[in-house]
């Protein structure tokens, strides 16, 4: 058994935003770029970073910068603007304006500034796997932070995958109780029988699984629906197991990946306090899958929509349960090591 992380850091708010300033320093997923309507030039998005609001630009370069006039700090645009085609960003106070590169173009009656003095304040910004990713100041490149992950998902064709069936969750628990629970199939048996009846070894709580291998599925099952077929093809690139088997990834910090042979079930944790989290699950599928006009995804989002609803149960669960005055901290039973990854992520990064 090995201790998990202090109490504190899942009930306490000061913990949260030591947190967030930690978190906003790491690649973080945002959301497909295709949503946004990122993948042309000359389109503009507004979307969320850690509480910040942050405009999002394609000049032919993907850029970011807070939505902050540089003069006396008004929003350049709503927080909620939908995704548009613009080709300059002008405030609406005194209609500074800047280019989509950030730089300042126009101030009125401002002629003896220096331009490149106010410039919008940047951020990071890259994408990979068809999603964009922001950071504020990252120290390293967004391909060093995935690692290993790129390669492992190599014949997945996530970049070209579309959007399904999207489920969006109000969550009251914290990211990490919600992070820990994805790393781990010690709850399996008693939370998830259906998911047990997919893939039986689960039951068990995944000893014996070579989880590098992908997760099997019972005989005549080979990917996550209410069946365990479909009628849609697998990716055709896949190896022999990947089309028979199941895989996982937790991307830190906040995307979940889990990945079938013909749809990618993708999760991004959105923390909104030290007990909320918003959890956008987006099923994606191959384009030429989707086009068909015998196309639904009912029979995996049926699945998705009843395995996540049960996982976020017991993770309110756990989050009522922390506020305890009783609970003095969690352990990591044996199948539960590889939550201890997100132990040693996590404070490595705060100190």
């Amino acid at each position: 058994m090995e201790a998990a992380l202090p109490r504190e850091h899942y009930t306490d708010p000061e913990y949260f935003a030591r947190e967030r300033d930690m978190l906003r320093r790491q690649w973080t997923c945002i959301a497909r770029l295709a949503d946004l309507g990122l993948t042309q030039a000359g389109r503009v998005a507004v979307v969320d970073f850690y509480g910040e609001s942050i405009i999002v630009t394609h000049d032919g370069t993907l850029r970011a910068h807070a939505n902050v006039c540089r003069h006396r700090g008004s929003q350049l645009l709503p927080a909620d603007c939908a995704p548009c085609d613009m080709k300059v960003l002008r405030c609406s106070y005194h209609s500074w304006t800047y280019g989509l590169d950030g730089a300042l173009l126009h101030a009125p009656h401002a002629e003896g500034i220096e331009p490149a003095d106010f410039a919008l304040t940047s951020l990071a910004v890259d994408d990979w796997g068809g999603w964009l990713w922001l950071a504020e100041e990252p120290a390293e490149s967004l391909l060093a932070q995935l690692g290993e992950v790129p390669d492992r998902v190599r014949r997945y064709p996530l970049a070209d995958l579309v959007l399904g069936v999207r489920f969006t969750y109000d969550v009251g628990a914290n990211w990490k109780v919600i992070a820990e629970n994805y790393n781990e199939c010690y709850h399996c048996g008693p939370v998830h029988p259906e998911l047990c009846r997919l893939v039986p070894d689960f039951a068990g709580g995944g000893r014996d699984i070579q989880w590098d291998d992908g997760v099997p599925h019972r005989d005549g099952a080979w990917t996550f629906t209410m069946t365990g077929t479909s009628d849609r093809a697998p990716f055709p690139d896949l190896d022999e197991h990947e089309r028979v088997r199941h895989k996982g990834e937790l991307i830190y910090p906040n995307l979940m990946l889990s990945l079938a042979a013909e749809h990618a079930a993708a999760f991004v944790l959105t923390p909104v306090s030290i007990d909320r989290t918003i959890v956008t699950c987006d099923l994606l599928f191959a384009p030429n899958e989707r086009e068909k006009a015998t196309f639904d995804p009912c029979d995996s989002g049926d699945f998705w929509d009843l395995v996540n609803r049960q996982d976020w149960g017991v993770c309110e669960s756990v989050q009522r349960g922390m506020t305890s005055r009783y609970f003095r901290g969690g352990w990591y039973a044996p199948m539960e090591d590889t939550s201890l990854d997100i132990r040693r992520w996590l404070l490595a990064r705060l100190e």
